[in-house]
């Protein structure tokens, strides 16, 4: 586990090749098609070389759930190690290693009535409006997403007036499942912040370099896309979805993408800050492929 431009996949694959694994996705924009750049999606001679799971799924206009995940993860794990293989999770998912590590809790299903009148009070008060609002419901909740971040603000108010109990409660008292096999736990986190932003600047960057507009104007002729959708909420997408719609111009994008991309980066940490039973090591450290093989080889 990891934020973004923690160096994840170098370490997994030198993980791959020391103890003969193959690596299950946990990302939820690289089960789509076509979203290759903006995901930093292995090629096609890594995936040779190493088998990869759970990538490529769906089209950009489908979407794709945690609970999914869970069941085709464990699919892919049970399937691995019959073969005789070492199963490797990898990836910046949080959502996705909770669901594996300790199972989802019975949250209701969307409303579409109830988004209606969400996406209408963000229409006329705002995002950070109903961020307040959530506050005062479900602080916890509250206190981990950002003002603007809006469909996860508006799920959590969703929650909370379908149940009448903040989601944090709701997820708390869900009745955790656990692992059918055991997991060893590693995260890659930064002990400098800012050494990681500037590896995002320069992935985002990279990105742009390798086509990422070209990319999204692809899959806008390609598909009945539209910006709300999942798939165009992945950070990058949206803020190459604007500069195509004229909203802005090539810095301006340069300067959202990489803030949208730190912000991800934060959210991320939050949720490995909160993880218990997590074996970290510094994503800066010299070494570091080294160190975690040392740690994994001596606990299988």
């Amino acid at each position: 586990m990891g934020p973004t431009a923690s160096g994840k996949t170098r370490v997994a694959l030198e993980l791959a090749r020391r103890f003969d694994a193959e690596i299950v996705s946990v990302d939820s924009a690289q089960v789509y098609r076509g979203m290759d750049i903006g995901t930093a999606k292995p090629d096609a001679a890594t995936r040779r070389a190493v088998p990869h799971h759970l990538i490529d799924l769906i089209e950009p206009t489908e979407s794709y759930s945690a609970a999914r995940f869970a069941d085709e993860a464990w699919q892919a794990i049970r399937e691995i190690a019959g073969r005789g293989r070492l199963p490797l999770l990898a990836g910046g998912t949080m959502l996705y290693f909770k669901a594996l590590r300790e199972g989802l809790s019975a949250l209701p299903a969307a409303d579409p009535d109830t988004r209606l009148v969400i996406d209408a009070m963000a229409a006329d008060l705002g995002w950070p409006a109903l961020h307040a609002t959530l506050a005062k419901l479900d602080p916890d909740t509250a206190a981990r997403l950002e003002p603007a971040d809006a469909q996860r603000i508006q799920r959590a108010l969703e929650v909370c007036w379908l149940t009448g109990r903040a989601m944090s409660e709701v997820i708390a008292a869900g009745r955790a499942t656990p692992p059918p096999h055991p997991l060893i736990a590693l995260s890659l986190e930064p002990a400098d912040r800012a050494v990681l932003h500037d590896r995002i600047a320069a992935r985002f960057e990279e990105m742009l370099e390798l086509g990422l507009i070209g990319e999204v104007r692809r899959l806008k002729e390609t598909y009945a896309l539209d910006p709300q959708m999942p798939s165009m909420r992945c950070v990058g997408y949206r803020q190459t979805w604007d500069y195509l719609a004229g909203s802005y111009g090539l810095s301006t994008l340069r300067d959202k993408g990489v803030a949208a991309t730190r912000q991800l980066a934060k959210r991320q940490l939050t949720w490995l800050r909160a993880m218990s039973d997590v074996q970290r090591f510094d994503c800066l450290a010299d070494g570091l492929e080294e160190q975690v093989a040392e740690y994994v080889g001596n606990r299988l």
